[in-house]
């Protein structure tokens, strides 16, 4: 392949692969293979052969372990990769969206995900959902707003890395500050759709205008000029000039929709890495969604591990990224993640994630659960009596000895 269409397809395979954390600034992630190395093809040791084509390169350089899997890999599974940068987006006069939810994603059945942008002052509108929304703070700044059932209001500022959740049915609005934001929506439902939110200039103009007039108290005439909802969802608007909570009989509420988790310490792994969990006994709010961000140095490894109380739904946020998922009988598959990739491993199953780039790896683990929980096959192996491990593997002292009995979590 010429240089020249080389670069253009590396251009074409990092696009919108360009994400922050905190004060790192943004790297945008080439592909797998560099210029001067040949382009990958289906061969594994003495197996495969060439693709002379037609076939979509640059996608296949992101996608090597796809292209050609480890022998290791096994048996039938279901796709466990989806890339935003794949997703329709909806673009809006304040900004845009794009979902991945079971549709996008067939096997992703418990959580859904979306990614907004809002320009300064941009607003989502007042609205609430069947589901809960759980979200983290990509890049800027921006002031959420929510109601409790008991009629208390809650206002607060949110930047990087910053978490709200927003519980069913309660009314919230989200606006972008000073050069505006972006940010990732969770919510707890594989079939969650943007399309069935409960929007307020929705609801208005499908209530009759007399009907209104008597709820509010004024005549018909102030109704005349409703804005359609076509025109709302996110729309442009001014910066507001504070998160004070506007005046309220009821008091502002008790309970925080909000949580500044890259202020809570991180656990360290035993190497290159760390790892921030957050779940309801930190987070007291968030009942349905429990997360951690995870930080893998290059060179490191989230350990194999597995998760017993849910299926596990990743955002990839920085770096580049490797997963084998063991799904038992027989049955395991290997994909490659970049920046802005979903990713998901149902409950039970084996995995791990190596960071395979030379830059930080960052990804979210999220789960529909209240609390978080895993086990480490490491520290089951090494607190199980040895003859038990060594008669199940005929693996030698050696590997006895460094099993570590505390969870290393990053190796």
């Amino acid at each position: 392949m010429d240089t020249t269409r080389r670069k253009i397809l590396q251009t074409l395979a990092a696009a919108g692969a360009v994400a922050s954390i905190t004060s790192v600034p943004a790297v945008a992630h080439a592909t797998s293979t560099p210029a001067d190395e040949p382009v990958p093809e289906p061969i594994e040791g003495n197996l495969g052969a060439t693709d002379p084509g037609p076939r979509n390169i640059a996608l296949d350089e992101m996608n090597p372990d796809t292209l050609a899997p480890p022998t290791t890999d096994a048996g039938i599974m279901p796709n466990l990769k989806f890339s935003f940068g794949n997703a329709h987006n909806r673009l809006a006069n304040g900004g845009w969206a794009r979902q991945v939810t079971v549709t996008e994603l067939p096997v992703s059945t418990s959580v859904a995900g979306v990614t907004m942008r809002l320009k300064e002052g941009a607003v989502r509108e007042l609205h609430w959902h069947v589901q809960a929304e759980w979200a983290y703070m990509l890049n800027g700044k921006a002031q959420v707003t929510c109601l409790d059932p008991q009629g208390r209001n809650f206002v607060d500022n949110v930047g990087v890395g910053d978490l709200w959740y927003f519980p069913a049915g309660f009314p919230h609005s989200i606006q972008g500050l000073q050069g505006g934001c972006e940010f990732l929506l969770v919510f707890d439902d594989g079939s969650f759709s943007a399309g069935s939110t409960f929007m307020l200039s929705d609801w208005f103009v499908h209530t009759p205008k007399d009907v209104l007039a008597k709820n509010f108290g004024v005549p018909e005439s102030n109704f005349a000029n409703l804005a359609p909802p076509s025109t709302r969802w996110i729309y442009p608007g001014q910066v507001p000039t504070s998160a004070t909570p506007i005046s309220d009989p009821y008091g502002t509420s008790p309970q925080s929709f909000t949580y500044h988790l890259l202020a809570q310490p991180p656990t360290k792994g035993k190497a290159h890495g760390q790892v921030r969990v957050v779940d309801s006994t930190k987070f007291g709010v968030s009942r349905t969604i429990a997360a951690a961000l995870v930080e893998i140095e290059p060179g490191g490894l989230r350990e194999m591990h597995w998760h017993p109380n849910a299926d596990e739904w990743q955002y990839y946020i920085a770096g580049n990224g490797r997963m084998t998922v063991f799904a038992g009988a027989g049955t395991a598959a290997t994909f490659d993640y970049q920046a802005g990739d979903v990713g998901y491993v149902e409950a039970n199953m084996g995995h791990y994630v190596e960071n395979t780039g030379k830059a930080t790896l960052r990804f979210l683990e999220i789960f529909k659960t209240d609390r978080y929980a895993d086990f480490s096959l490491n520290q089951w192996m090494a607190v199980t009596p040895p003859a038990l491990v060594q008669g199940d593997l005929n693996v030698p002292q050696q590997v006895m000895d460094v099993l570590q009995k505390t969870k290393p979590i990053i190796m």
